[in-house]
């Protein structure tokens, strides 16, 4: 299988078109840049999921990708930090109709929205986490909100507050700490009802040609749909702000034609997003989003590979590693046909400039990005640039 990796390395400013070089490792293509990281007082990755963007709504993905960096960077501009910045970055993807994250997302087998979500914050390592949650318009805010609400400390008769909620359970918390409901009719779009009708006629046919006789028909329906346009899967963002500190996030709709009560990776711990601020044992921040088939990145925890991979030297050779051994040849996924996800990440570390700029929290930014899917939209922007890329 063709693995796409994309590497690019933030700029000195003004920003310009850079040429590219190619080189092919592990049989894989990779683009990169061979400037040097700059110092940057904020930074933000975004994505709008890995899978097959149709080529007639490519101008709405790559705008609703800028639109969630200038959120974010506007964001880190007035002062918040990362975790804020991703949330806004991830509210923006999520309210797009062309994604399948918040409002029209995919519909499960009963024609209803179940979505996930989860959110991570690198300074104190806190994470919150919805799974299968109707009726919210935005679950990322359910997410961050569980997240704050742990920072808290100890619920009254010293009960631990929750990081993870599902279903009914986390509808009515979120409502209950002040998140407004949806009805139902207003998560569905044109275009989500339109998907849901076609994948349920091809579900018929396929089950009726699932014969003794004809073993491979199923097979050959499946993977139709499984490239079809309304299978685009996970969003995500993840932000380095002014003070270094790393937040990443994840929102998805899951994939299409579910089973009602399905939860992905974007809600699982490790395999949707993970964020961590540099210690002593890591000398590298770093954040990390992922996307693709839920059940291959949970069985793999991607984003949690990636993260400890990107502690190497040299982060693109470690991506391309961490891709290939982790993923796509993981013994977890010995038995799949095609393994499907991509990822963004990022890593930072303090600048060490001699003498110091007045800046003292300025921070080296490292962004690739990785998928082995058909495509995957990706849009960047540092608090520096006057527009998106």
């Amino acid at each position: 299988m063709e693995d796409l990796i994309t590497c690019v390395e933030e700029q000195p400013q003004p920003p310009s078109s850079l040429p590219n070089s190619w080189t092919n490792q592990h049989s894989d293509s990779a683009q990169r840049t061979d400037e040097e990281p700059k110092a940057v007082g904020g930074f933000v990755l975004v994505h709008a999921g890995a899978g097959y963007h149709s080529e007639s709504k490519a101008k709405e993905y790559k705008h609703v990708c800028k639109r969630a960096c200038q959120r974010a960077v506007e964001r880190l501009r007035a002062g918040a930090l990362a975790m804020e910045a991703v949330a806004a970055a991830l509210v923006e993807l999520e309210d797009s109709p062309f994604t399948n994250a918040g409002m029209g997302s995919n519909l499960n087998l009963s024609g209803e929205i179940e979505c996930d979500a989860s959110i991570m914050d690198g300074k104190s390592l806190h994470y919150g986490s919805v799974g299968a949650i109707r009726g919210i318009k935005n679950p990322v805010l359910v997410a961050h909100r569980l997240l704050s609400e742990a920072q808290k400390g100890k619920l009254s008769a010293g009960r631990i507050p929750p990081c993870f909620l599902v279903g009914r359970g986390a509808h009515d918390w979120a409502v209950a700490h002040g998140i407004p409901p949806c009805p139902a009719e207003k998560m569905a779009t044109k275009f989500s009802l339109s998907a849901y009708k076609r994948n349920k006629r091809k579900m018929e046919i396929a089950e009726k040609m699932d014969t003794p006789e004809n073993p491979m028909k199923r097979r050959r329906q499946s993977s139709e749909t499984e490239n079809g346009s309304e299978c685009l899967d996970t969003v995500g963002a993840i932000v380095v702000d002014q003070e270094g500190n790393v937040a990443s996030a994840v929102s998805s709709g899951g994939l299409a034609m579910k089973h009602p009560g399905r939860v992905g990776q974007a809600a699982h711990y490790g395999c949707g997003c993970w964020a961590q601020n540099s210690c002593n044992s890591n000398p590298y921040s770093t954040a990390v989003s992922t996307s693709g088939c839920g059940e291959h990145l949970i069985r793999t925890m991607l984003a949690r590979e990636c993260s400890v991979a990107l502690q190497a030297e040299d982060a693109h050779q470690a991506l391309l590693d961490a891709m290939q051994n982790q993923f796509i040849s993981s013994p977890f996924l010995a038995s799949e046909d095609r393994v499907l996800g991509g990822v963004i990440v990022l890593r930072c570390c303090r600048c060490e400039e001699d003498p110091p700029s007045q800046d003292l929290q300025a921070s080296l930014v490292e962004f690739l990005w990785s998928h082995s899917t058909e495509s995957m939209c990706v849009g960047y922007m540092s608090a520096q640039d006057s527009r998106a890329k």
